[in-house]
């Protein structure tokens, strides 16, 4: 097969992979960062404590998160008919891709809030804000870099289950691995489908590797010295007070 031959499967290809992965990805941030909030605050200790809560959702998330993707694939395709109207095609690899990765981002989130100092939720709560100023104001601003680093992690996961999803019809760089590379033995195709994807790996952990020192340099976190500041000057202020 000559590269005038490959070009034109590989842009289709490479688009088809595009959208996949744009848009679970997507959906993933969008519902697994409240999810993965949600898991912090209602654990033992958090400011929405409930117990019951935190083991449904978390048990929730452990499923989601332990299901190896081809077999998420398979069992969620009735699902997957009835939202998109079939089986195949990248609409289709869609809806398995963002519920497959809904869990992973939300555990990543989870961790990532976890790191926020707690001294900063109590200054907050001190000067009478209430959860969901924390969870703006403090949660997830001090959290960013780390979540940049998360979504990251979870959009090169995605492209690997992509991948996984060509594999049965969801198009993709992996479809054409799979029908030209491995069934039409093209070992040219299946080698430069493995390079691009290594290439595009590498370019999406550069990316972000680089937004999430560039906002950890400059001092997203920097709300944590004044609120410190704050809640010191508090205290001095009073003494004042009573001493005239």
């Amino acid at each position: 097969m000559t590269w005038s031959e490959m070009q034109p499967l590989l842009e289709q290809a490479s688009w088809e992979t595009l959208i996949m992965v744009g848009w679970s990805t997507l959906i993933a941030v969008v519902v697994g960062l409240p999810l993965g909030v949600l898991l912090v605050l209602s654990d033992r200790g958090g400011l929405l404590q409930n117990v019951v809560v935190n083991k449904v959702v978390g048990q929730v998330v452990n499923v989601g998160r332990s299901m190896p993707f081809i077999i998420l694939m398979v069992a969620l395709m009735s699902f997957t008919r009835w939202v998109t109207g079939t089986t195949i095609g990248s609409e289709a690899a869609i809806v398995p891709l963002a519920i497959g990765g809904i869990p992973f981002f939300a555990r990543l989130v989870e961790t990532a809030v976890r790191e926020v100092d707690g001294g900063l939720v109590e200054a907050v709560q001190s000067m009478g804000g209430n959860t969901w100023t924390i969870v703006r104001k403090v949660l997830v601003p001090e959290a960013l870099p780390s979540l940049i680093a998360s979504t990251t992690t979870t959009v090169i996961a995605l492209i690997g289950y992509s991948a996984m999803a060509g594999t049965v019809g969801g198009g993709g760089l992996g479809d054409l691995a799979v029908r030209y590379g491995y069934q039409r033995f093209e070992t040219g195709l299946m080698w430069i489908t493995v390079a691009l994807l290594a290439v595009v790996i590498s370019l999406i952990q550069f990316a972000g590797d680089y937004a999430a020192r560039t906002l950890h340099s400059r001092g997203r976190g920097g709300a944590a010295p004044r609120l410190r500041l704050l809640k010191a000057k508090e205290p001095a202020a009073a003494d004042i007070g009573k001493v005239a």
